[in-house]
């Protein structure tokens, strides 16, 4: 592997712990102004700190991330299609390697669907990239995306997607949480880094599938909704940091997530800023 490609993989994949917790900020590509990420800077700002990559588009990257944030990029450059659209899977490049390059992005992603309507369409963009990715040591991340058809996260489906995506040559693969995960780990011979999807209903399930995740061999998670659409984002993100990187328990990031949760809410409080009056 050449020093560009190393260089940048080891951005964004921490070489102290060889995990990494990526932010995913990439949805209105084809969701528009999701909840909570209308203002993307907004959401973006407070959490760069605790993220080892931040997803993003070229139109997000240029009005919503700072140039002087020291935060790996990872450029989503598939797109075509839109929520409106039944078959999510229309899609093709938006966006050149050159242009990923010019605008100094650590990988670039692009979305697969394997098993549906326009998988070959898909595939061989993902080909094409991977082409180009390594003409200018560029990092390809594969996403194995369903489309609406969740159902279709099994183990066999999400094996099957992940090593097609490796034997096309991507470098990573970004792929959804499964009952016996690790066989789909296992059957791929690249790094896999967990979604996570839709929001979850609480904090401690959040906790239990990154948890299970790392346990079965993901190098870490690229997540959104379960981070931003939180009320403590940053109490959550902070949480799953100490899982991936620290190895914490579900308890433990429990236990982090509310303490961190408490001190914003005394911070955020009328009387946060008023002298205490004596006890004595």
């Amino acid at each position: 592997m050449d020093y560009g490609l190393k260089n940048r993989i080891s951005r964004m994949i921490r070489p102290s712990t060889g995990r990494s917790v990526m932010l995913a900020c990439d949805h209105g590509y084809f969701m528009g102004p999701t909840r909570r990420l209308e203002n993307p800077r907004t959401t973006i700002a407070p959490l760069v700190p605790y993220s080892d990559v931040v997803s993003v588009t070229r139109g997000v990257l240029r009005a919503s991330v700072d140039p002087e944030w020291d935060v790996p990029i990872l450029l989503r450059v598939s797109g075509g299609t839109s929520i409106l659209q039944d078959d999510l899977s229309n899609e093709g490049i938006t966006t050149s390697m050159k242009e990923a390059v010019r605008l100094n992005a650590t990988a670039v992603s692009i979305s697969i669907f394997v098993g549906a309507p326009n998988e070959k369409e898909t595939l061989l963009n993902l080909g094409r990239l991977v082409d180009e990715g390594e003409e200018y040591g560029m990092p390809v991340m594969a996403i194995t995306a369903v489309g609406k058809e969740l159902e279709k996260r099994d183990d066999r489906y999400l094996s099957l997607a992940c090593r097609v995506a490796a034997e096309l040559g991507a470098r990573m693969v970004k792929t959804y949480y499964c009952e016996g995960f690790s066989r789909v780990v296992d059957g791929c011979p690249v790094p896999v880094v967990v979604a996570g999807g839709p929001k979850l209903d609480t904090e401690a399930d959040v906790f239990r599938l990154v948890r299970s995740a790392i346990e079965e061999g993901a190098v870490g998670v690229d997540m959104g909704r379960n981070i931003w659409q939180n009320d403590h984002p940053v109490a959550v993100i902070k949480a799953i940091d100490a899982i991936v990187h620290e190895g914490a328990t579900e308890k433990e990031a429990m236990g982090l997530f509310l303490e961190s949760k408490a001190k914003t809410q005394e911070l955020a409080s009328p009387a946060a800023g008023r002298p205490q009056r004596s006890r004595r």
